[in-house]
């Protein structure tokens, strides 16, 4: 059996201002960094000892990685970084306050771009303030200028199924620092979660979710590290 551990960064400035983030790469705020080293504590005392990690390209999952294996003394652990694990990009929401959102737009307009599994913000446009567009980061790629959870579930999980899943099957214990929708999209896949249901599904920011899996990657058994802040998990 392996372990597959999901870590949703800290807190980040733009969770505190209650801003939609997306792709937009906004750093964490001293809560986040709190939580990322909490999160490293839980780990270490967890006793799973780990083979790689993954992480999106942004930079809060980023720094919530690193001070999390600082705080479990694995510095040394191999880091693969991939776009794909980004958080959903929210189109033309970007940068937007949510509540002021929902006065402009309607609290049931902003619940669909927000809870919907298939229906997307509407897209920002090329050129736009918080267009990740030019980031040499993202040279390159055909960025998407919206994105449902469904759509980031379709970028996610083929990376997962290619490059995580088959280290899993071999029996290795991985570690994945993402965001709480390419989380969410794991979750879906992993837990067999309804299309209706996953929306629901909560990942509170730092504290690690622990999934046991067979050899198949059917859970067996998952609990997040830190019983306080847990939030429910889908049966399985």
């Amino acid at each position: 059996m392996a372990k597959l551990v999901l870590i949703r960064h800290g807190q980040s400035e733009w969770n505190l201002q209650n801003r939609f983030t997306g792709w937009w790469d906004v750093d964490l705020t001293e809560k986040g960094v709190a939580e990322a080293k909490k999160s490293g504590q839980m780990l270490a005392s967890s006793g799973v000892s780990f083979s790689e990690a993954f992480v999106s390209v942004q930079k809060r999952a980023i720094r919530t990685l690193w001070i999390a294996l600082e705080e479990m003394g694995r510095t040394w652990l191999p880091v693969t970084k991939d776009w794909r694990l980004n958080e959903r990009h929210y189109g033309g929401l970007t940068g937007l306050n949510k509540a002021e959102t929902a006065e402009k737009h309607g609290d049931e307009q902003v619940k669909i771009w927000r809870r919907s599994y298939d229906v997307p913000p509407p897209p920002m446009e090329k050129g736009a303030e918080f267009d990740p567009a030019n980031d040499v980061r993202y040279a390159g790629l055909d960025v998407p200028m919206t994105e449902s959870l469904k759509l980031t579930l379709e970028r996610v999980m083929p990376y997962f199924n290619s490059e995580i899943a088959p280290k899993l099957k071999a029996g290795e214990n991985i570690l994945v620092a993402a965001h709480g929708n390419s989380l969410r999209a794991i979750v879906k896949d992993l837990f067999s979660v309804a299309d209706d249901v996953i929306t629901g599904v909560e990942i509170p920011t730092g504290n690690p979710l622990l999934i046991e899996l067979d050899d198949n990657l059917k859970v067996v058994s998952a609990k997040y590290l830190d019983a306080d802040r847990a939030t429910e998990l889908p049966k399985f």
